[in-house]
């Protein structure tokens, strides 16, 4: 018996087992594969993500694999640039704002962390054939060791099913796949290469109708470019370092220091599931939302899903919240997933639409949108839009207000936080902390005074996962309506030692 089954040993199941794991939760997750797959994949996260990574742990380890990226520069069929979006190499959340990477390095050391944790066991080589519900709401899961042929079963409260695009626990629950209208076949290509190809150090987009492209660094010897098939291709037809040179030689010039590793055909599509939540059975990452490369935020929706869905499963567990208060969920996350696939659908647009009036159209809009600044900023500080109203978020109608939003990098804590420009009574203070909370109270012209100034706030209520609950100015009515996180906070965590709280 286990509290959580997880099926999906990917970078979303791996990071729920172990955020998970860090409340003491105890939790089995189940993938088909003996090992980490080694073909490249993801290759981009951005500093929401990289702080994230941060909290788990391994923020030096993804920094020893990663490289900051310098931006996004779109290009037309010419590659000459219509419009360059620059990176920060420290964002808002206290790292690179664009960071390139090999998703199996990454998948290892994320398994090498988990490992730490007695709290969270890994079985490979095996398949969920199936799961039912079972006495006092328990699921029982079925599958099957693929090197013996055994069945075995294992019963759990909840079921996370972090297993794709083909998702089984999705297929099982019958939830049906929206359809956003969005399917074009690309041809993936990773090369390896010594010689620098003195190319601008970010992501080159080539917005081109026939021929769509991408160009990215990925490492200090590694590179990744992408392109749209044409209806008569297939990968086949570029299965070679000779066959790929026609495409490849607008960047590599004349080098011929380059080992192909790897190239694929993929299917990028659009698609989000109709239902998140189906009783104590939840759709993470890929089986609950699928979004085209186009503004690399694919990996990192389900590493947000993991993070929105863990903490309030462990505070359920632990009897903080009420199970009802799962339902949030779906309602911050489905929205906030369907925006990032829509805002991908239209980088796709701009990349591959339009012949002609339309090529027209985008040579000179592309190049204005640049210089809007709050477009600019848009991009600059990342795509990730505000949750929407939920039990967790309270947003009022004030503009500027903050809730929904993400606090920035200076507080850390296993419960909630509530950060303050206003002193608190001594009394308030501590039937706070008894509850699990954390209080900060900080200066006005301090780094988060400025923040919740900008927000028309004195006091914000900060959740386990950065999201800010509630903001305003009655800072006696917000520490009233602060939730209990004392058996959150009181577990054991971060690799059994005692959790601790604390603020940078």
């Amino acid at each position: 018996m286990t509290s959580v089954v997880i099926v999906g040993a990917g970078p979303t199941g791996i990071v729920a087992a172990t955020l998970l794991a860090r409340y003491h939760v105890d939790c089995l997750v189940l993938d088909r594969w003996p090992e980490v797959y080694r073909q490249p994949r993801a290759v981009h996260l951005d500093d929401e993500i990289h702080r994230i990574l941060s909290d788990l742990g391994v923020a030096e380890g993804f920094a020893a694999i990663s490289r900051p990226a310098a931006g996004l520069q779109l290009l037309d069929a010419d590659l000459k640039v219509l419009a360059r979006f620059t990176r920060e190499p420290v964002g808002k959340h206290g790292f690179p704002q664009a960071n390139m990477f090999d998703q199996p390095q990454l998948e290892d050391l994320l398994r090498t962390n988990l490992a730490r944790y007695p709290q969270a066991r890994l079985r490979t080589n095996v398949e969920v054939t199936g799961f039912t519900r079972h006495a006092h709401d328990r699921i029982r899961v079925a599958f099957v060791d693929r090197a013996t042929g055994a069945t075995e079963h294992v019963e759990a409260d909840y079921l996370l099913g972090c297993d794709g695009a083909n998702s089984v626990v999705r297929r099982k629950l019958g939830v049906a796949m929206t359809d956003m209208r969005f399917k074009q076949r690309w041809l993936v290509a990773d090369i390896r290469s010594t010689v620098d190809l003195q190319q601008w150090d970010g992501v080159h987009q080539v917005c081109d109708p026939v021929r769509a492209a991408t160009y990215m660094r990925i490492g200090d010897d590694r590179y990744r470019w992408e392109f749209r098939l044409l209806p008569n291709e297939s990968v086949a037809d570029y299965s070679t370092l000779e066959k790929l040179q026609q495409l490849i030689a607008p960047w590599v010039g004349a080098a011929t220091d380059l080992e192909l590793v790897r190239v694929a055909e993929y299917t990028f599509r659009a698609a989000i599931a109709q239902r998140w939540r189906v009783g104590n059975v939840f759709l993470l990452g890929d089986a609950a939302h699928l979004t085209p490369p186009f503004i690399g935020q694919g990996m990192g929706a389900g590493v947000r899903d993991a993070v929105n869905l863990c903490w309030k499963l462990a505070a359920v567990i632990a009897g903080d919240l009420p199970e009802q208060i799962l339902d949030s969920y779906p309602q911050e996350r489905k929205p906030h997933a369907r925006t990032l696939i829509r805002v991908a659908l239209a980088m796709g647009w701009a990349m591959t639409a339009g012949r002609g009036f339309g090529a027209a159209m985008r040579r000179v809009l592309l190049p204005c949108l640049a210089q809007v600044p709050p477009l600019r900023l848009r991009l600059l500080e990342g795509v990730t839009p505000p949750l929407r109203s939920s039990m967790l978020v309270h947003r009022s109608r004030r503009r500027r207000s903050l809730a929904g939003t993400l606090c920035p990098n200076a507080v850390q804590s296993e419960g909630f936080t509530l950060v303050s420009t206003t002193p608190l009574s001594r009394g308030v203070h501590v039937e706070l902390t008894r509850r699990g909370t954390t209080v900060l109270v900080v200066e006005p012209h301090s780094e988060l005074g400025r923040w919740l100034g900008a927000g028309r706030a004195s006091a914000a209520i900060i959740r386990p996962d950065h999201v800010v609950m509630r903001s305003g100015t009655d800072v006696v009515k917000l520490c009233r309506l602060v939730p209990s996180s004392a058996g959150l906070v009181s577990r054991p965590s971060r690799a059994g030692r005692p959790s601790h709280r604390r603020c940078r």
